[in-house]
């Protein structure tokens, strides 16, 4: 059986855990809001139509925000459209989705669902088809106490100030399907407006401009730079978006597209730091992963049926995650904590039905997919710093990534309590690990799990919810300040250990 070493010493500190790094994503796509988590009539709902179900979920998924309501969505919303009585809201064609957008779900209910799921809200603003003044109506309507036009209104809804801190300046507005699709000048210069006009509101308010929609777009690295030479001084972190696929049944490369991540995030960090040197700023801009998953990307952007045909909620890209899927979300969380000294927010994409954790039928039971348990997981055990853990590792060759470690892994300690999370990357076997915990302390394992199936391609269903779940990893053992284990092939594994 081939070995990997590891040490982890609670010196290799890389920052604080950050809460913000389990956030997740709603988006009026598919069925994500409508069936998702919103459906008066079913048996769950509450007094304000939310699936209890779903909330249920959400609070054991562990998201600490939510990101709405977009996403390609918000470059045409009229935020107006969904406050004030239900009967009073127009009915709108959503050019992103190709579907009809009933406004019956919106601005407050969604904060209200907030307060329910004990999450924060993160707001996307509308730079693509409107600009700065809707975006202080919003602002305002959201944030102001009293005493304005729109605070007044908001009152008359019977809401209070919602107090959002964390805004994201439009959506993917490099991308060509993008409604208000905009050169980076352009854009640099709407959002450098816009978030100037909106501190004159409230100073402290957290501004994330966009970044590329993924690191394949042609304008990767320039768009970046161009944008923040614009907005430097006025936002606090540049986004990224990525979603990886095992379309063309490369599995290799697909359990290592965490490696592509890691390159990702260093290389817009890397970006917005030249620019600041340009710019001979002391600030630093760091990352907001606003959008990331798995994603069997042939279907992005595809809309169904025929083109003269407007659903409501229609089903969009409802992807049925396997084991393998699993592990590689597990992967990326590894890589987001990695880099917990630059990435400030990461949001999966997305909470409900559209390439989610959580699935639901229309009136029917909601469920966990595989990719649900390797999040919740790790937002459950996640805390204190983020240690740097020194890996020696067998490789794998892969097709897209080269060489690549067999075993990725990372780890947090607080206050005597050590949370190990590691992967076997590898299709053709085990592989054993060693590691060196005589500088933690620890001496005893509280819990040992595992993603791991005979089947690499079994799912969840309706029928079968729990056919994939977390097992007891029974193969652990701490003996004298080591920490043996067993790490099948494409696998996941979690522990929490204490003195």
């Amino acid at each position: 059986m081939r070995t990997a070493h590891l040490t982890i010493d609670p010196a290799f500190a890389i920052a604080p855990v950050n809460r913000r790094t389990f956030g997740t994503f709603v988006e009026h796509m598919g069925r994500c809001v409508y069936t998702g988590i919103y459906e008066p009539g079913h048996a769950t709902a509450d007094e304000d139509g939310f699936r209890k179900d779903v909330l249920e979920l959400t609070r054991e998924l562990g998201a600490s925000v939510v990101r709405y309501p977009g996403g390609n969505f918000v470059s045409g919303y009229r935020w107006e459209d969904g406050v004030g009585p239900r009967e009073e809201r127009p009915r709108r064609l959503d050019l992103a989705w190709h579907s009809v957008e009933t406004n019956e779900f919106g601005l407050d209910e969604f904060m209200r669902w907030c307060a329910k799921a004990g999450v924060e809200p993160m707001m996307a603003l509308n730079l693509g088809t409107r600009g700065v003044q809707e975006a202080l109506d919003l602002l305002e309507y959201t944030n102001h106490p009293d005493g304005t036009a729109l605070s007044e209104l908001r009152a008359q809804h019977g809401a209070s100030p919602y107090g959002v801190k964390l805004w994201c300046l439009g959506n993917e507005l490099d991308g060509p399907w993008q409604v208000g699709h905009k050169t980076p000048t352009e854009y640099g210069r709407l959002a450098a407006e816009t978030a100037r006009a909106m501190r004159m509101v409230e100073p402290d308010l957290q501004l994330v401009a966009c970044g590329s929609s993924s690191s394949k777009m042609p304008l990767f690295g320039t768009w970046e730079r161009d944008v923040l030479r614009e907005t430097y001084e006025f936002v606090d972190y540049i986004s990224c978006h990525a979603y990886y696929g095992n379309d063309d049944g490369d599995t290799a490369s697909f359990l290592a597209s965490a490696v592509d991540m890691d390159h990702f995030i260093d290389s817009v960090t890397a970006t917005a730091d030249h620019v600041g040197v340009e710019l001979k700023s002391r600030k630093r801009i760091d990352i907001s992963f606003d959008e990331w998953n798995v994603w069997y990307g042939d279907r992005s952007r595809r809309t169904d049926g025929p083109a003269d045909q407007w659903e409501v909620a229609p089903r969009r890209i409802e992807d049925e995650y396997n084991v393998t899927d699993a592990v590689v979300v597990g992967n990326l969380l590894i890589s987001l904590l990695r880099h917990s000294d630059r990435v400030a927010v990461a949001c999966l994409a997305q909470l409900a039905n559209v390439i989610a954790p959580i699935m639901t039928e229309p009136g029917g039971a909601a469920w966990r997919q595989p990719t649900f348990h390797p999040f919740a997981i790790t937002s459950r055990l996640a805390a204190g710093q983020v240690l740097r853990v020194e890996t020696n590792s067998p490789t794998v060759t892969t097709a897209k990534h080269g060489e690549v470690a067999a075993v990725d892994a990372v780890a947090t300690y607080d206050e005597g309590r050590l949370s190990l999370f590691a992967v076997n990357r590898s299709t053709e076997g085990p592989v054993e690990i060693t590691v060196d915990l005589s500088r933690t302390g620890v001496n005893s394992i509280d819990e040992a799990v595992i993603i791991h199936d005979e089947d690499p391609l079994a799912t969840n269903s309706a029928v079968a919810p729990d056919r994939v779940t977390a097992q007891h990893h029974d193969s652990a053992q701490l003996v004298n300040g080591k920490l043996t284990l067993t790490l099948p092939a494409i696998s996941w594994s979690a522990l929490s250990l204490s003195v």
